[in-house]
């Protein structure tokens, strides 16, 4: 991407695929991270911000602000995802406590100063549970004027994990993904359907793992603990999904992904399809809307394939420094 960088801001759960996403986006030179806010998700809102904190110092990052936001999503308790992450969220690799600490303010009002601040409009990355995100738009909608586009990893076009039907971040707030996807700026949704797809070998993980460099052997650490097929047992040197990482990615270089601009909206009743995104893919309205049951959903970017290759090596590259 050539040209001055682009600020954005990530809003995390880290997390071991958000940690990814964090030792990318600090070392890709188009991307000024302006800012980070952390919620409760993958492990409880305190441990994320442990871990974030964790992760820039690992990385050598410059000090970027920390912002502690919401302890729960706005209706229901927190639900962890520490089977999947560890107890500590990261992997349980045993990293050291990080020596900086958060910023003074909370999550929503650091967004909120970021944005405004921004002498450019700033690219938002959710990578977690949207109830950061959808405090910020309704206590201060005022910042959607510097907003330039939300690319969120969440949601689902085909299959989900937290249910059959619901991914993970989405169906932890589903009222929270509601407000998102009328915010009134362009969104991109980075699925399951692609998330799922970015697999880094294996040598190349352990290529990671044995590397002098701090934040490089972090990347191969928690790789490594990110299967290639999740549910099997891991292996020393499986091959690992780059996950949450890819929609930073797709920040960087948006060529990477196919999409096509769908309405999507989410199910927020309750029972077995509550957290799904229910994105409209035919090719003309259907007897429901014939019949005067036409909904007004909004247009999202929505990932429907990406370029594998392209992705791994672009991550590769940047957290190698090569």
């Amino acid at each position: 991407m050539a040209g001055q960088a682009v600020p954005v801001i990530i809003d995390c759960d880290t997390g071991v695929d958000d940690a990814l996403a964090l030792l990318f986006a600090v070392r890709h030179p188009a991307l000024d991270v302006r800012a980070i806010t952390c919620v409760a998700g993958n492990t409880d809102v305190d441990g994320v911000v442990r871990n974030t904190l964790t992760v820039l110092e690992q990385a050598g990052a410059p000090q970027i602000p920390v912002g502690r936001g919401a302890e729960r999503p706005l209706i229901e308790p927190a639900r962890s995802a520490r089977h999947v992450h560890g107890s500590d969220g990261m992997g349980d690799l045993g990293l050291p406590a990080p020596s900086r600490g958060p910023s003074e303010l909370d999550a929503v009002s650091l967004l909120r100063r970021e944005i405004l601040a921004s002498p450019r409009p700033v690219t938002l990355i959710p990578t977690a549970p949207l109830t950061n995100i959808a405090l910020l738009l309704r206590t201060h909608p005022e910042v959607t004027r510097n907003i330039e586009r939300i690319v969120f990893m969440g949601g689902a076009v085909a299959t989900g994990n937290a249910t059959p039907v619901a991914e993970f971040n989405v169906w932890h707030d589903p009222e929270a993904a509601a407000v998102l996807l009328t915010a009134g700026v362009p969104i991109t949704m980075y699925g399951l359907d692609v998330f799922t797809q970015v697999v880094v070998p294996s040598a190349d993980v352990h290529r990671l793992r044995t590397s002098a460099e701090p934040g490089a052997r972090l990347a191969g650490e928690l790789l490594a603990h990110r299967p290639a097929r999740p549910g099997e047992a891991l292996e020393a040197e499986e091959a690992g999904g780059l996950g949450d990482a890819g929609a930073v990615c797709t920040v960087v270089d948006p060529a990477g992904i196919t999409s096509r601009p769908l309405p999507v909206e989410v199910s927020l009743a309750p029972g077995p399809t509550r957290g799904q995104t229910i994105v409209d893919r035919r090719p003309r309205p259907g007897e429901s809307e014939i019949h005067g049951g036409e909904r007004e959903t909004a247009l999202v970017d929505v990932a429907l394939g990406v370029d594998v290759e392209r992705f791994v090596k672009l991550y590769l590259e940047t957290v190698e420094g090569v």
